[in-house]
């Protein structure tokens, strides 16, 4: 018995996307893009004021703890700087040390650096305060003079750090602007 196949050709499944199909997936993917970089943008500029805020926070332990455990005076020096502004934890004179363009503060006579933390102005992040330094006292770890220092974000937000007397810090947002942190 002679039994032959034809062969035919199943209908062949076009397979991919036409041009059409691109086009509108590249239109909505634009329209949903643009919708949601301003909304990434604030997301990105409040984690930077908390960053800076959180670590400002944690020297300003630091410099009180380094004052007592190396039995001498800690100073914490706000300065502005062509590049944004930064602070500088160091031992001697309120005016001994000075923000460098790069790298580690440039101290004059018997004042040593110990770290210096600069904030770049295209963070969108800056640094203010009440006081040009706080000094740390070694045998109480208490503070003079006293100060609010405050970082400030975009969009009218801001964290305060408010140093008392006794060397401790309360941390507040202006308007409880900033998730996290209670009102000022």
């Amino acid at each position: 018995m002679n039994t032959s196949r034809t062969a035919q050709s199943p209908a062949r499944r076009q397979r991919g996307v036409t041009l059409i199909e691109a086009s509108v997936a590249m239109a909505v993917t634009a329209v949903l893009a643009s919708t949601a970089a301003p909304g990434m943008q604030d997301l990105i500029d409040t984690r930077r004021l908390d960053g800076a805020a959180t670590q400002l926070a944690t020297d300003i332990q630091f410099v009180r703890s380094a004052a007592v455990t190396r039995n001498q005076p800690v100073r914490l020096s706000f300065r502005p700087s062509a590049a944004g502004s930064c602070y500088v934890i160091h031992t001697g004179a309120a005016d001994a040390c000075d923000c460098a363009a790069a790298g580690p503060a440039v101290c004059s006579a018997d004042a040593r650096e110990i770290k210096t933390v600069t904030i770049a102005s295209s963070d969108h992040v800056t640094l203010a305060a009440n006081v040009g330094s706080v000094l740390f006292d070694p045998l109480h770890g208490t503070s003079s003079p006293t100060g609010t220092l405050r970082v400030i974000g975009t969009r009218d937000r801001a964290v305060h750090h408010v140093i008392n007397i006794m060397g401790r810090v309360r941390s507040c947002s202006p308007n409880a602007a900033m998730p996290g942190y209670r009102a000022c």
